[in-house]
């Protein structure tokens, strides 16, 4: 019941633009068009979304049009969503963010399991392996993700094995410390991750290989080689449509799901270390068109042929968030830190109409 009324509150606000809201659908619409966008745009400011529209074709000269309610790979969107299950059970007293993951998993192979921290994962410090380590298959994607590679033994045997670094030692981005934090989540509330997400998290969400068909990726007109998608996890193992995740965002910025001291302390970007938070990036973004830097959460994720980002501009009570189902290489949505790139113009475009060129 809980999810349907969220959907059904969620269309009702569909496309009802408050003028004192009003962005300019047409420059969001120009760009897309322009830049041969494929793929899914929404944004929204407070609970009423402003602009939600699909481009393009799924696949590449077959007609067949992008849908608003397609289901898509979040990829590494996921370990936002993670991070935040992660501060719901240190808000309950069950996890200390310093303390060690040996107190939690006591049989954790990895001999640094009395160093590595809770927050070391979250932050990608912990120096455990790093799947992009493994060896490359033929169609250039590591093993680790490959559809012989093998179960959940063989993943946790990975990603226990032998440290690649110290922890704390250095920031090394690496799949391996969500992984790991989704099953230090089960061991410590005794659910599985996928229940986790569907009993904590708002609208349906699912954790592959649940969740029904998701949209293919394509990369310079080909079929993105197999991969599978249950390898990632905690790490980039989440899919649901945009709607979906805009109700996570929306139940996160109103407090629903985190305290605001959690939810700050989840948003503190360290600058020493690209201003990473736990979970995702947060620092002052210099949008194009807006007078002073704007704060920004932001969470890229990419698995294939499949891009997405989710950017939460907290003190404007915005979100802006798009799928593509085109490459990095093909079609590059880049990052707003390095102000160029598709992400960078709209999110200007959303944030700063009236002065954004």
């Amino acid at each position: 019941m809980r999810r349907a009324l969220a959907a059904l509150a969620l269309l009702c606000g569909l496309f009802a633009i408050p003028p004192a809201q009003a962005i300019e659908p047409a420059r969001i619409g120009a760009l897309a068009e322009a830049q041969n966008f494929n793929g899914v745009i929404l944004v929204s400011r407070g609970d009423t979304i402003l602009y939600a529209r699909s481009f393009g074709e799924v696949r590449p000269g077959s007609g067949e049009p992008h849908q608003l309610t397609a289901r898509w790979r979040w990829a590494s969107i996921t370990k936002q969503l993670v991070a935040t299950l992660t501060m719901q059970e240190t808000a309950a007293g069950r996890i200390d963010l310093d303390a060690p993951i040996g107190r939690y998993w006591l049989d954790f192979a990895n001999a640094e399991r009395d160093r590595i921290t809770v927050r070391h994962l979250l932050q990608h410090m912990s120096g455990l392996p790093d799947p992009e380590d493994s060896a490359t298959l033929p169609n250039g994607l590591p093993a680790f993700y490959g559809p012989d590679f093998g179960g959940n033994a063989a993943i946790e045997a990975y990603c226990t094995g032998p440290s690649r670094a110290a922890p704390g030692a250095g920031y090394h981005y690496s799949n391996c410390n969500f992984i790991i934090l989704g099953r230090l989540l089960e061991r410590v509330t005794g659910q599985s991750l996928d229940m986790l997400i569907a009993d904590r998290l708002p609208g349906a969400p699912a954790l592959f290989p649940a969740g029904g068909e998701t949209v293919p990726g394509f990369q310079f007109g080909a079929a993105e080689p197999p991969v599978r998608l249950a390898s990632y996890g905690g790490a980039g193992g989440m899919n649901g449509s945009i709607f979906d995740l805009w109700a996570f965002d929306r139940a996160l910025m109103r407090g629903e799901l985190l305290d605001p001291a959690a939810r700050d302390e989840m948003w503190t970007g360290d600058p020493a270390i690209g201003y990473a938070a736990l979970g995702q990036w947060v620092f002052p973004a210099p949008l194009a068109g807006c007078a002073t830097p704007q704060k920004l959460v932001e969470r890229p994720g990419a698995i294939g042929g499949v891009q997405g980002r989710n950017y939460i501009l907290p003190e404007r009570d915005m979100v802006v968030m798009m799928f593509t189902n085109r490459s990095e290489a093909e079609f590059p949505l880049g990052h707003v830190a390095r102000e160029r790139g598709f992400a960078f113009e709209l999110l200007s475009i959303a944030a700063c109409p009236e002065t954004a060129e």
